[in-house]
C-alpha cells in the first residue's frame, strides 16, 4: 500500500519535471501538483498539515526546505527543490528532488550531484542490524568531511507511514554504530539537506520557510525507503523525474 502512495508522489514530481521552466511560478506548479494528485485518487499530504497552505514545498536557491509556493517567476540559473507528499489507501508517500534550471553555476551543480550521491550512500546503510547513526555518518562523510559543505542540523529525515512524520528521526549527520537499531520493514524518509556554505539556517517570519544564514544555495533530495534484511527497498522513484529532465531543454541533468 505505501508503495502506491510513493508512486503517486514520484509521478507528480515527474510531471513537474516536464513543466518546469523559466517564467513559471511556484504557485502554478502547486496547482498542477494538487490536480495531478487528486486526479489519481490521492490527497496532498502537506496541504493543511500543521497549517501549511500548499500541496508542495517549493524551495528556491538559498531556501533549504518548507518554501511556500508564491508568484515569483523562476529564472535561468535557479535551483528549485520540490518536496511532495501524497496520502493514498491509508499511507503517506514522501519524496523530493532539486532541479537545475538552465545555466546553473558549476559549483552549485557539484553541490546537487554530491547531495544526490549522499542520499544513496545513506540508503545503502538502511539495512537491518545497522543503526540510525550509520545513515547520517554516510551522508556527512561525502558532503561535509570530503567536500566542505554544511549539513543542516535542525531539519532531519523521519519515519513515514500512516502518519506523515513518525519516529524515528533520521539525521544527516552522526556516528557509526550510534542510535537506534534498524529493524527490517521500518519505513523512513532519508532526505539530505546540504548547504553550499555554512550549515546554519534560520526560519523566516512566515513560520515555515527555512533559509541558509549565509544566503548560499542549498540542495535537498529525498526517498522513502523500507529497511531490508540485506538491502533497502526504495519505495519512491526518481526515474520519473530523470526521464522527464532528459526531454526538457530547460533543465540540466544531475
Amino acid at each position: 500500500m505505501i508503495r502506491n502512495s510513493n508512486l503517486i508522489v514520484s509521478k507528480t514530481l515527474g510531471m513537474i519535471a516536464e513543466e518546469l521552466k523559466p517564467g513559471l511560478t511556484g504557485k502554478s506548479l502547486d496547482r498542477l501538483a494538487e490536480s495531478f494528485i487528486r486526479d489519481h485518487g490521492a490527497t496532498p499530504s502537506f496541504k493543511g498539515y500543521g497549517g501549511f497552505p500548499a500541496t508542495l514545498c517549493v524551495s528556491r536557491n538559498e531556501v533549504v526546505v518548507h518554501g511556500i509556493p508564491d508568484d515569483t517567476e523562476f529564472v535561468d540559473g535557479d535551483i528549485v527543490s520540490v518536496d511532495c507528499g501524497a496520502y493514498l489507501q491509508g499511507f503517506h508517500g514522501d519524496c523530493a528532488y532539486t532541479f537545475a534550471i538552465g545555466e546553473v553555476k558549476e559549483d552549485v551543480m557539484k553541490l546537487l550531484l554530491t547531495t544526490k550521491q549522499s542520499l544513496y550512500l545513506g540508503i545503502e546503510q538502511a539495512i537491518a542490524g545497522n543503526r540510525i547513526g550509520d545513515i547520517g555518518f554516510a551522508v556527512q562523510q561525502i558532503t561535509e568531511k570530503l567536500n566542505g559543505y554544511g549539513v543542516v542540523r535542525e531539519m532531519v529525515g523521519h519515519g513515514v507511514g500512516r502518519s506523515l512524520h513518525e519516529k524515528p528521526e533520521v539525521p544527516n549527520y552522526g556516528k557509526r554504530g550510534k542510535g537506534i537499531v534498524l529493524k527490517e520493514g521500518l519505513v523512513i524518509a532519508i532526505e539530505p539537506m546540504i548547504n553550499l556554505g555554512d550549515y546554519r539556517v534560520r526560519q523566516m517570519n512566515d513560520g515555515w520557510t527555512i533559509i541558509t544564514r549565509d544566503k548560499k544555495p542549498s540542495a535537498h533530495y529525498e526517498h522513502s525507503i523500507a529497511v531490508g534484511k540485506n538491502k533497502a527497498d526504495i519505495l519512491s522513484d526518481h526515474s520519473f523525474v530523470e526521464n522527464a529532465i532528459k526531454n526538457n531543454p530547460n533543465l540540466r541533468e544531475i
